[in-house]
């Protein structure tokens, strides 16, 4: 089974390799749900792992409905991880009434390809998410990132398998959020081929005016979910 481990620094997806996941996922700001990696963390990544690195398209906090200048940045970041010679996006874009942005999300698909695609979590604010899914499908996303709407996937199984089985191989569901090593096996006994995970403990830092909780992908905690599996 695969593990991705949603890296937000340096030392994370360094951490992720040497435990053993199979592929990142970087970003920045966990706190905030993850925002795109900056440049130098990209380059820096890239240059010194060797398992894939998919790279979140996320330009600011908050929902998942884009003005346009949001927009081309999202595409303009696209253009340059392609360039830097990374494996996949991980993104997606919503409309106000909590369904997909079907054109945007395709806009996005193309400028891609060839690299693999990932809708990310905004797919756990849809109202309908079976219809959701119906339509990553036919818009040839390779995977969709999802807790089931929950915030920790183990406790919604079996919407997960449902996904599963109307995926039926079109796209891989790829369940995170709560994953840890009491659990990781399960989803491997239910039929997924692939799990993400943050693996994250909080690094102890003075507070200051501008602090905020800093945390890493730890490297028992990700060698603890591969041994589970």
């Amino acid at each position: 089974m695969l593990l991705e481990i949603c890296a937000n620094s340096f030392q994370s997806a360094k951490n992720a390799q040497t435990a053993g996941a199979q592929r990142i996922e970087l970003c920045q700001e966990l706190t905030v749900g993850g925002l795109t990696p900056s440049y130098g963390l990209l380059k820096k990544v890239i240059a010194e792992l060797t398992i894939p690195v998919f790279v979140l398209i996320r330009p600011r906090s908050g929902d998942f409905v884009y003005a346009e200048p949001e927009f081309d940045i999202m595409k303009q970041d696209i253009s340059l991880c392609k360039e830097l010679g990374v494996q996949g996006i991980v993104s997606g874009v919503l409309n106000k009434n909590k369904t997909i942005d079907v054109v945007r999300t395709k806009e996005l698909l193309e400028r891609s390809r060839p690299l693999s695609f990932t809708f990310h979590r905004a797919f756990d604010e849809l109202d309908n998410p079976v219809l959701g899914l119906n339509q990553l499908i036919e818009l040839g996303v390779d995977r969709v990132l999802t807790s089931g709407q929950e915030s920790s996937a183990v406790d919604v199984l079996p919407l997960l398998m449902q996904f599963n089985e109307i995926a039926r191989g079109r796209l891989t569901i790829l369940p995170g959020g709560g994953i840890n090593a009491k659990n990781a096996a399960v989803f491997k006994t239910k039929g997924f081929t692939e799990i993400h995970a943050s693996a994250s403990v909080q690094i102890s830092q003075d507070q200051g005016l501008f602090s905020a909780p800093q945390t890493v992908s730890d490297l028992k905690t990700i060698k603890a979910i591969r041994d589970a599996l």
